[in-house]
């Protein structure tokens, strides 16, 4: 072989042999970029239909599309107490089921003195099991049934490994967020069958996303609660029923978030709404997504964290609760 004296003619040779796989990897820069367009458009298209559409274009009241009486679990918590009186808001009556009446009597008298509607405190301690179906079941009787918020209870608010947990308070945790929570589905839904509308509106947590070190369970009982609703609305979506898995990320004055603080209350902001502002939010987006984190700006923050690589997400959620 002739010694090469040139560089450009060596570059020249080099380039002549090897233009075909040039040319292939273009190609394939090409199609990539192209495929990132189309999702990165078929995203924007998204947030637009089910953040924003809905509170421009008018529809039926929810009292017509679903029914004139709703049953909340999980009241306790601020963004559930918002939920209802979002529903509230709109003339729909709630039964709320709560094992302590003491927490949700005050919310029940405002809603009815506020916007006249009926409410109705349902007092069932699910301890005992198919006994305590028998109050709901009688509450529910005559009733126009038309949705079901579930909404989960995070009793815990600092970050804890599962071998630091107390073994009642676990079981009882799981038991009101994944036992109960199937129970009351399952009480509900044959009405809304018969009558061929409803709506069931399960109510989880981002953090159902990602695994969180030092939120087994959270993140456990919310993917638990998320997969239930996707399952639940593809057997049921075909009977007139909406089936709708809420994930929200931090909301102001609220343990729910997808990486948790030793503090309890947060402070407000855009991406952290109060419960009455990610109430209205979410629910402009019944019967739209039957999967969404209900407010836009924490579908970006869902956007972003599927961007980010598992490992690089939970080394920062454990840098941040070692810091905490």
């Amino acid at each position: 072989m002739a010694a090469v004296d040139s560089f450009p003619l060596l570059y020249r040779e080099i380039s002549r042999s090897c233009s075909s796989y040039f040319e292939a990897l273009a190609l394939v820069g090409a199609l990539y970029t192209a495929h990132r367009t189309a999702v990165l458009l078929r995203n924007c298209y998204t947030l637009v239909r089910v953040h924003f559409l809905p509170r421009i274009i008018p529809c039926k009241k929810l009292s017509q599309r679903y029914g004139d009486w709703a049953v909340i679990y999980g009241a306790t918590e601020p963004v559930a107490k918002a939920y209802a009186e979002e529903l509230a808001r709109q003339g729909i009556s709630i039964i709320f089921v709560t094992q302590n009446q003491t927490s949700v009597r005050d919310t029940a008298a405002f809603l009815s003195q506020s916007y006249g509607v009926e409410t109705v405190l349902v007092l069932a301690d699910f301890s005992l099991d198919q006994a305590a179906s028998k109050p709901i079941k009688e509450a529910m009787r005559g009733r126009d049934i038309g949705f079901l918020v579930n909404c989960v209870d995070e009793s815990f608010a600092s970050p804890q490994s599962l071998i630091e947990m107390p073994e009642q308070g676990l079981l009882d945790l799981v038991n009101r967020n994944i036992a109960v929570a199937t129970l009351m589905t399952r009480l509900v839904l044959p009405g809304m069958v018969e009558r061929s509308r409803g709506a069931v509106v399960n109510i989880s947590s981002g953090a159902c996303c990602r695994p969180l070190p030092g939120r087994v369970t959270l993140t456990a009982y919310t993917g638990y609660l998320d997969h239930f609703s996707r399952a639940l609305h593809l057997e049921y979506s075909g009977k007139g029923i909406f089936i709708q898995s809420l994930i929200p990320f931090q909301i102001a004055s609220n343990r729910r978030q997808p990486s948790s603080s030793s503090s309890p209350s947060t402070s407000e902001g855009w991406f952290v709404p109060k419960p009455e502002v990610y109430a209205h939010h979410a629910i402009s987006t019944l019967g739209v997504s039957n999967r969404t984190t209900g407010y836009w700006p924490h579908t970006l923050q869902y956007g972003l964290l599927h961007c980010i690589p598992e490992w690089i997400w939970v080394l920062g959620a454990s840098v941040f609760i070692s810091s905490s």
